[in-house]
């Protein structure tokens, strides 16, 4: 064989190499071949590729490779059982730039799917070459490795202290400062999945510096690129008052709650999810919020989105009402109780009308004044109807009690209170009946009303125990009245007045 004619061979070799790895690759981006792939043992095939002397074989394979691990959790278990993961770590730090963008994808495909795979790839090695890639010239490189890093870290407290222990948190912080806003995006997406597991965890972040180039962020024209912003200066924020407290000497009011009317659906939860693990912590920080016009500014914002995208806003309303009356009233003349009360009927999902109960308890639960502007709204009816229906999820049924039960017992607005009488459970009536009895000694206009509505006749019906705490509080509203009025309206009386007529002897002259 000549010379020629062996050069021709290895051509030959060469480009069905070539032909195979792009056609896997191909293939591996379509769904409905994955199992074909994986039957036909296309993981065996590549992994040799990944070592072939030709460099854009070596990259496509590594692509192929990241594309089937990406799919599901048994191909990316493949990978580790084969053994791929050292080559790709070794390659990650030898090879150029196109492939170890592939690589890391790879590791990232591999690491996403849980804890165990993600620690296969710290077990290999990987985190250290990752970060050196965080320094590499090419900012693409750097995307994949700060993406690879990001999916790691996601999982757990542990492994995301073992990419802080790598060294990645002060490169993320330099890489969310490169001009390419693609890269900004995946560094801060990383300092998010870093920082959300735990205090000291977020304060690593915090101590290199994130804090004030975020906040920069917050109003870049990029949508993509601020979801992530404000998502890790929430992750930042929810731990603790001092990183709340920092987040917010970031200045980062009144900018974000320009986010809340963004076109962006996500922006807006991430802001509101932001501002409502801000408001959580301390009256204080929720004062500064309402200062800045947060409160309205969340309301409008509630009116103007649906479904989960309003949760976390529906939430740092109950937070903000919770701290203090002030608070809970700073929310009502906002007009913040008519908002919810429009969730709690109007939304199909029970977890956000759930929320929404819930926030209502927290600002009925102060004072008379707070419960009757929440009973005006007719929420009581539609919170009650809520706890009773059998289709009511168990949270949304017991958010519903109780705050039915935190408005009722500070409410004196008694036309709110009457249809309770005759609709409400035993569990729920004594708390009706509580405040008739707190109400009715000090107020005769009421106690005449409560008599020609049919009241004290319905209080008459009620079954109670005797010597319990609903027996106490009928005895209390029949001690309102004169005693033959009590006997007037209690049940079977009329039949001892008809009696009386049998029994009657006329006088006859």
């Amino acid at each position: 064989m000549s010379q020629r004619q062996v050069l021709q061979v290895f051509e030959q070799y060469q480009k069905a190499r070539t032909q195979f790895v792009q056609m896997v690759a191909e293939l591996a981006t379509r769904p409905q071949n994955i199992e074909t792939l994986q039957n036909a043992g296309v993981m065996s095939l590549l992994r040799p590729l990944l070592l072939d002397v030709v460099p854009t074989i070596q990259q496509t394979a590594a692509l192929a490779l990241g594309r089937l691990a990406n799919y599901n959790d048994d191909l990316a278990e493949a990978v580790v059982k084969g053994n791929i993961l050292p080559q790709l770590v070794y390659s990650l730090a030898e090879q150029n730039r196109f492939y170890k963008k592939a690589a890391a994808f790879v590791l990232r495909a591999v690491g996403k799917h849980s804890p165990q795979l993600a620690q296969a790839i710290v077990d290999c090695g990987a985190l250290d070459t990752l970060v050196i890639c965080l320094e590499d010239f090419d900012p693409g490189v750097k995307e994949a490795a700060a993406w690879a890093l990001g999916y790691i870290a996601r999982h757990n407290a542990e492994l995301s202290q073992a990419v802080v222990d790598a060294g990645a948190i002060p490169l993320l912080v330099l890489c969310i400062q490169e001009p390419e806003i693609a890269l900004k995006r995946i560094a801060a997406s990383a300092l998010s999945d870093i920082a959300k597991h735990s205090p000291e965890l977020a304060q690593t972040v915090v101590d290199a510096g994130a804090i004030a180039h975020l906040a920069q962020m917050i109003l870049n024209p990029d949508a993509k690129l601020k979801r992530q912003v404000l998502s890790a200066l929430s992750q930042i924020a929810k731990h603790s008052v001092d990183l709340a407290e920092m987040v917010v000497e970031a200045e980062i009011f009144p900018a974000v709650l320009t986010c809340l009317k963004d076109k962006d659906e996500y922006v807006k939860k991430n802001a509101s999810t932001l501002i409502r693990e801000i408001a959580k912590h301390t009256p204080e920080l929720s004062q500064l919020i309402v200062n800045t016009g947060g409160v309205a500014a969340m309301i409008d914002c509630i009116g103007s989105c649906k479904g989960n995208i309003k949760l976390p806003g529906i939430m740092m309303l109950g937070y903000v009402a919770a701290h203090s009356e002030n608070l809970a009233m700073a929310v009502i003349i906002s007009k913040g109780v008519p908002q919810l009360s429009v969730c709690l009927l109007e939304e199909p999902e029970d977890h956000i009308k759930a929320a929404a109960a819930w926030a209502l308890g927290q600002i009925g639960r102060h004072t008379p004044e707070h419960a009757r502007a929440v009973a005006v709204t007719n929420t009581l009816p539609v919170l009650l109807s809520l706890y009773m229906s059998t289709e009511s999820s168990e949270d949304l049924q017991m958010k519903s009690k109780k705050a039915i039960k935190n408005i009722l017992q500070k409410c004196t607005y008694l036309p709110a209170l009457e249809p309770f009488l005759y609709d409400a459970p035993p569990n729920i009536l004594k708390y009706v009946v509580g405040q008739f009895s707190k109400v009715l000694p000090h107020d005769s206009k009421a106690r005449r009303l409560f008599v020609t509505s049919g009241g004290l006749k319905k209080i008459q019906e009620i079954k109670a125990e005797p010597g319990s705490l609903l027996q106490e509080y009928i005895n209390g509203i029949n001690n309102c009245y004169p005693e033959e009025i009590v006997r007037y309206y209690s049940p079977g009386y009329s039949d001892i007045l008809l009696q009386r007529v049998d029994s009657y002897q006329p006088l006859t002259n």
